[in-house]
């Protein structure tokens, strides 16, 4: 296993950084040069041979064998041991591609992944290979936590050291967007519709519940999550900017449906995967749903506020067990869309690649919740792992 030399990394507050970030600016507001965009995936197995091997690959360090990973692995065997997640990430880029050549944006898009192929490694190593060695990185997750952004900065320093690039190849990162317009107003817009569509059916608005689902993480990790000088709650940044985009989302719905005030929500999480002896975020989606006849409810429009895309974690805990819930429940049930393609969350994340070409000053920032916009540069101590700690991560300042 290679090990990870972490004597460079006192040498500068971010390592492995642009000069423009390399200092540790909460945001960036000068111009930075990057000539390329590295697009980083989850990964997920494209056949059944890969389910075992792809889940190794995502519990590696932990010690899982794999008759407990089977538990997870029929989840892909229903798909026929295909994630979508990939042929998603290959419409994404190439989305991506078609918009930054709209706007006269000349600069390649390479993607590599985590846990699958193609990795993030074979990604960084093309780019340099092409002379593209300052990149500004887009990861497939909105939210601040250690499995939705720290995880993937110290894939990006571990990927450098592992490779030999960090001494010519830097990786800043876009901001985490979960309040940029781009990517909430799909959310909007498909809440919007799922509601119109459950009256028009006859449903009285007060008779239908709203679920904002996310994936849950540990509850210690939850608490970590964000910089540390600052109090988000019990549930840390992660869960505090969930509520914020939720809160919005059904400000806008209510605006359109002025009858859905009276339309309760709430933000649930789904995808538990650890011990019964370790607390995690709830309360769990299916458990809700399971509730929802008894508060009056007649129908549920779940909204997977955390996704984005229709990757495994939607299509198994939504789309069978939540609706095989609902549908116990006797609950008519909508499934929101992910922003996967939209129009508007492609354009808003070449959106955030121009806030740092140009070095868009806060003020400019479009955001919808008064949590943002978010940092470009990670704060010291963000996101920490409780159960392996810091190790080195690029796009951020050293703890």
């Amino acid at each position: 296993m290679t090990t990870i030399d972490t004597e460079p990394l006192s040498s500068a507050p971010v390592p492995f950084a642009s000069a423009a970030a390399s200092a540790g600016p909460a945001h960036v507001t000068v111009p930075v040069a990057y000539d390329g965009i590295l697009l980083a995936g989850f990964g997920g197995p494209e056949g059944q041979d890969d389910v075992i091997p792809f889940l190794r690959n995502v519990t590696r360090g932990r010690g899982i064998p794999d008759e407990r990973l089977e538990e997870v692995a029929h989840h892909y065997r229903h798909f026929g041991g295909v994630s979508p997640i990939n042929a998603q990430n290959r419409a994404l880029k190439a989305a991506l591609e078609a918009e930054l050549a709209r706007r006269g944006i000349d600069l390649p898009v390479y993607w590599g992944n985590r846990n699958w192929a193609p990795y993030l490694s074979e990604a960084v190593t093309e780019a340099a290979t092409a002379g593209d060695t300052t990149l500004l990185a887009i990861a497939t997750s909105a939210y601040s936590s250690f499995s939705s952004c720290r995880q993937y900065r110290e894939d990006y320093a571990r990927v450098l050291t592992e490779t030999g690039l960090g001494d010519r190849v830097t990786i800043d990162k876009v901001r985490q967007f979960f309040d940029h317009p781009g990517f909430v107003a799909p959310f909007v817009a498909g809440v919007t519709d799922a509601v119109r569509g459950i009256v028009e059916e006859g449903v009285a608005a007060e008779r239908i519940a709203i679920l904002f689902s996310t994936h849950s993480i540990p509850t210690a990790d939850a608490q970590r999550s964000g910089p540390r000088d600052v109090d988000f709650g019990p549930g840390g940044a992660y869960q505090a900017q969930h509520e914020a985009v939720a809160a919005y989302v059904m400000a806008q719905v209510v605006a359109a449906i002025p009858d859905a005030a009276a339309t309760p929500w709430e933000l649930v999480f789904q995808s538990r995967s650890g011990p019964a002896s370790q607390p995690w975020l709830e309360p769990d989606v299916c458990d809700v749903i399971a509730e929802l006849p008894g508060r009056g409810a007649e129908a549920v429009v779940v909204v997977p506020v955390g996704f984005v895309s229709d990757h495994m974690e939607v299509l198994w805990d939504l789309d069978t067990e939540a609706v095989e819930a609902a549908e116990e429940a006797g609950l008519r049930v909508v499934r929101a869309p992910t922003p996967g393609v939209d129009p508007a969350y492609v354009a808003g994340l070449v959106d955030l690649v121009e806030e740092r070409l140009q070095g868009l000053p806060v003020a400019d920032r479009p955001h919808v919740t008064d949590l943002g916009p978010w940092f470009d540069v990670c704060r010291p101590g963000c996101c920490e792992n409780v159960r392996a700690g810091f190790k080195p991560a690029a796009a951020g300042m050293a703890p």
